[in-house]
């Protein structure tokens, strides 16, 4: 069984009955929607004809937000309904990375996420979802899409050239479109402008630079009405790879710190401290960004093992023990076994720079994320870099030194990469084109990739330099590290951004 809808877009007429009787039935907070109307103009003067698209959750077959919600708040019912539970919720936005469709939203009042749940109470009840019973001209039909003998399966049968959204998802939507034109479903085709039919925009646009708009827009298509979606993943997600990346990375290069010829007073403890000291820092960027911190260990006592929020906590927690057992034998006096417990900490260090390659994969809803290919050795590479920066005060040396500096180069061609690469949607092709368009701070011109990767390749140079000095200066080497850092932060700040800007709907 999988319940669905038809929409049926030669008909509708672009009322807003359906938002408003959405809105009355589920107590939707002002700004916020489960079903809306997008208005698009296309032709040019005086052909010009306007469409409506009624957009919502899909109740997709293979749904992305229940794989990556790490606390089974997201569930796939028997009925096919993908229903919420809003009081498991923990408030981590994953789930909306994850909807190719933008339909979910944060309720700014409780902190959880919500969605469409095609009125389950009343379908329950054997009635009609709202929206379908205040529609003027039944455009919305509902029901079960694998009863042939449904009104969805006949109008499907009886109507040819019923299409989906964004089928190149794969996540299997049960909302088929009639008379859709493909500007109106195809989010990013029909150009925004500064102010929507009626209305200012919430939210200012995306500018897509001039060449990259003409290739990925209609020229003869406008949207004149459609709902704005939040930025929810900002500058504490893009310092959370930065600081994991230290952690990691420091304890990725503990063993080899012998072999570049490091030797001082604090290579035996270093490393772990500092592994130690960036783990926590990045669990406390963590939690903090969750809507509903308190709720933090619901992760633990009810872990949906498909998503990799939770794989990464496990992560998280063997690389702690690991690194923590590591710095206790050598303070107990077993240097041997600690240098031992240091080569597995290795592989613990690696998978926590890298598993947010996985996590990033399963935000179905940004493409620009999907490319693992090159996420995951950009982000040891990446580790590398940061953490090898790190340990140059403790550990000076030209080895350490040359290792940091070559990774600072290769984060900077993968990140060229990710810039001109090639991109196998308009979703992520729109995401590179404004990775340049993302400002260091706000208020400024100064585009936070370019910025943030020659700063993190020049500042690696230098401390190579530095490094290969007879009398290395480690307040010269510390402050170096810390502009790498902050020089990743700004790349990593365009990178989460710049994903999150195309249209969804």
């Amino acid at each position: 069984m999988q319940y669905g809808f038809v929409l049926d877009q030669r008909r509708c007429i672009g009322c807003h009955a359906c938002t408003v009787a959405c809105k009355s039935e589920n107590e939707v907070p002002l700004g916020d929607f489960r079903t809306w109307v997008k208005y698009t103009e296309v032709g040019e003067f005086p052909a010009v004809r306007r469409h409506f698209a009624v957009l919502r959750c899909n109740q997709c077959t293979d749904a992305p937000c229940v794989t990556i919600c790490p606390v089974t708040a997201l569930d796939k019912r028997s009925d096919g309904i993908v229903d919420l539970d809003k009081d498991v919720c923990i408030g981590c936005k994953a789930c909306m990375q994850a909807c190719p469709y933008d339909a979910l939203y944060l309720n700014e009042d409780t902190g959880g996420a919500e969605k469409c749940h095609f009125c389950a109470h009343r379908v329950e009840q054997n009635l009609k979802p709202a929206c379908e019973v205040v529609c003027p001209e039944t455009a919305i039909i509902s029901g079960d899409v694998h009863d042939p003998e449904s009104p969805v399966s006949k109008l499907l049968r009886e109507v040819e050239g019923a299409t989906v959204r964004r089928p190149e998802q794969n996540t299997g939507p049960n909302v088929f479109y009639l008379g859709a034109h493909e500007a109106s479903l195809d989010p990013g085709t029909a150009k925004e402008e500064d102010m929507y039919l009626w209305s200012d925009r919430r939210l200012p646009k995306f500018e897509l630079p001039s060449t990259e708009e003409a290739a990925l827009t209609r020229p003869d298509a406008r949207v004149a009405l459609d709902v704005d979606h939040k930025v929810h993943w900002g500058w504490k997600v893009a310092a959370y790879l930065v600081t994991k990346g230290i952690a990691g990375g420091a304890a990725m290069l503990a063993p080899l710190l012998a072999f570049f010829g490091a030797s001082t007073a604090f290579t035996d403890y270093a490393p772990e401290l500092l592994a130690l000291a960036f783990l926590g820092l990045t669990n406390v960027l963590l939690v903090g960004d969750l809507k509903r911190p308190w709720k933090f260990f619901t992760i633990l006592t009810r872990p949906n093992t498909r998503s990799w929020l939770v794989k990464g906590a496990w992560v998280l927690t063997a690389f702690g023990v690991l690194t923590t057992l590591a710095l206790a034998l050598r303070f107990f006096g077993a240097g041997a076994a600690a240098d031992t417990v240091r080569w597995f900490n290795v592989v613990a260090g690696a998978l926590t720079a890298a598993y947010t390659a996985f996590l990033f994969a399963q935000c179905e809803g940004r493409d620009l994320w999907q490319n693992t290919r090159v996420l995951l050795p950009h982000l040891l590479v990446q580790a590398t870099a940061v953490g090898g920066l790190a340990l140059l005060p403790f550990a000076p040396s030209v080895g350490l030194g040359i290792t940091a500096a070559i990774a600072c180069a290769l984060n900077h061609v993968f990140g060229l990469v990710e810039r001109h690469g090639r991109h196998h949607t308009s979703n992520a092709k729109m995401a590179a084109a404004l990775l340049p368009t993302i400002p260091a701070w706000p208020g400024t011109k100064v585009p936070a990739f370019q910025l943030g990767l020659a700063t993190t390749t020049v500042t690696g140079l230098l401390a190579a330099m530095l490094a290969s000095t007879a009398t290395p200066e480690p307040v010269l080497l510390a402050l170096c590290a810390a502009v790498a850092w902050v020089g990743l932060f700004l790349y990593e700040r365009a990178y989460v951004r710049a994903a999150q800007l195309p249209p969804l709907s």
